[in-house]
């Protein structure tokens, strides 16, 4: 049985079939309409929460030995990679433009 025909099964059940709460069991009431509103707009805000962060998910080949050294390092190796990065990025952004040796790199 398919999920259309499941619902149109539900939908076809007589009102006088729905189900009735005896009130014995506080765990089987029926929620309410603000019940269930609050549990969807709870159920909307899983997974990972929207950063304001300027950082850009990519994905980037290096050489083994150089992911090595970083992940020996322990937790946090991506950070201190970062760091390593924007530090060499900053030497350079001082040196003028012709002064720049690394290959690939305007003056290089």
């Amino acid at each position: 049985m398919n999920h259309k025909q499941v619902l149109a099964q539900v939908r076809a059940l007589p009102p006088q079939e729905d189900y009735q709460w005896d009130g014995a069991d506080e765990d089987e009431r029926p929620a309410t309409a603000q019940e269930l509103q609050a549990a969807l707009a709870t159920a909307r805000k899983r997974g990972r929460p929207v950063s304001d962060s300027s950082k850009e998910q990519v994905s980037i080949r290096y050489d083994r030995e150089v992911l090595a050294a970083f992940r020996q390092t322990g937790p946090g190796w991506q950070t201190r990679m970062n760091d390593a990065l924007k530090e060499w990025l900053q030497t350079q952004q001082a040196c003028s433009p012709g002064q720049r040796s690394a290959p690939g790199l305007p003056g290089g």
